[in-house]
């Protein structure tokens, strides 16, 4: 490719490398390692030719060859089209019970700039930094390449917090991009997903900061201890209710039997129901609490009401015809934030249907978390 993207700038926080300085000298004795990548689509390497040119098998390969004594296992758990929201209710099935050693979190490009997003990707950080295993965790700010849009403002005050080490596209990518040295269609076909030459940039990015660390491995840094939150913390416990871990009340939802093949294979696990007037109900105990379903681009498709704690007034529409057309999508609505501790009930009901309905309304979890301290 050629390109200069001045990756030295990339490396915005520099943070405690006490756990990445100590992965890397294990890496160099050889050993056994997991190497985990949690985030969207970018990370589940949407657009690139093939899963080994996207950003995440790159830095995996940087691994392979720069410790060719240690046995590396790749995963990676990028799902398209989801937030921290949903990352942080995840994180434990499908990145932290395979016990990794270093984990990147991406989610700048799909959060929101908002306090909620900011809350939630903490308890997202909270979760897998605090986890028992201590693994090493780097940051990774993606960006809109069209309008330089992102998360990052919010999400680089929650990795100066916990002094993480944070990469971002916005000083090296995004800046040769905007002052026109890298045309767009270069690198992305919609100004947001890198194709494979974009994907090399990430992973340029990427790969000069781990380089950074691998040059200092050797210089002793003291351990990092997880400080108090940042934000109200309400996210840090997600949980999300399937059919395979709850028991609700059904009347015309039926549970959805079909074995989940793969990470990304996220309609599965939940609850379908196509007639006027079915309902689902969940007793669940928390402060938050949000609904999982498929918007679908095959319409029409059914449209429900969710109603906590019989609260008819603030009802939220959750209507499953999707407007786009790049595919279903995996959609979440908040229903309650911060709201009172307790037990609360949860009811989804099908408020209209279609004679030609294309598809049934899928639920596929409800999610719940509960305000670990006052604020």
């Amino acid at each position: 490719m050629g390109y200069d993207v001045h990756t030295e700038k990339g490396f915005v926080n520099r943070g405690n490398l006490h756990r990445m300085k100590k992965l890397m000298r294990l890496a160099r004795q050889g050993d056994r390692m997991t190497l985990a990548f949690l985030g969207g689509s970018i990370t589940q390497g949407s657009v690139s030719s093939q899963y080994t040119n996207c950003y995440a098998y790159l830095v995996y390969d940087w691994f392979v060859r720069r410790f060719p004594k240690t046995a590396f296992t790749y995963v990676n758990a990028g799902v398209g089209g989801t937030t921290s929201q949903f990352g942080v209710s995840r994180v434990e099935e499908d990145v932290l019970a395979f016990k990794p050693d270093f984990v990147i979190i991406e989610f700048s490009v799909n959060d929101d700039n908002t306090d909620f997003y900011q809350e939630t990707y903490e308890g997202l950080v909270r979760k897998v930094y605090g986890n028992q295993f201590a693994p090493a965790v780097l940051l990774v700010h993606n960006i809109f390449y069209d309008s330089g849009v992102s998360a990052e403002e919010k999400h680089r005050e929650i990795g100066a917090h916990y002094q993480l080490p944070s990469v971002s596209m916005k000083p090296t990518v995004y800046a040769q991009v905007a002052s026109g040295l890298i045309q767009n269609r270069e690198i992305t076909p919609d100004d947001l997903h890198p194709n494979s030459d974009g994907h090399a940039l990430l992973a340029e990015v990427i790969t000069d900061c781990l380089d950074r660390i691998y040059g200092q491995m050797d210089e002793e840094e003291e351990p990092f201890a997880m400080p108090e939150p940042l934000t109200g913390n309400a996210y840090e416990c997600a949980v999300r209710l399937q059919n395979h871990n709850c028991v609700p009340v059904c009347e015309g939802f039926s549970a959805d039997a079909t074995p989940k093949k793969y990470v990304n294979d996220m309609f599965r696990g939940g609850w379908t129901a196509a007639e006027e007037g079915a309902k689902i109900a969940f007793e669940v105990e928390g402060t938050e609490i949000a609904v999982q379903y498929r918007k679908s681009v095959n319409r029409p498709v059914p449209v429900a009401a969710a109603v906590v704690d019989g609260d008819e007034e603030h009802a939220v529409i959750l209507d499953a015809n999707f407007e786009e057309d790049w595919g279903d999508s995996l959609h979440i609505d908040t229903l309650a934030h911060h709201m009172p501790a307790g037990r609360h009930k949860v009811e989804i009901r099908l408020t209209q249907t279609h004679e030609n309905d294309a598809a049934p309304f899928y639920l596929v979890s409800v999610i719940v978390s509960a305000q670990q301290r006052e604020k």
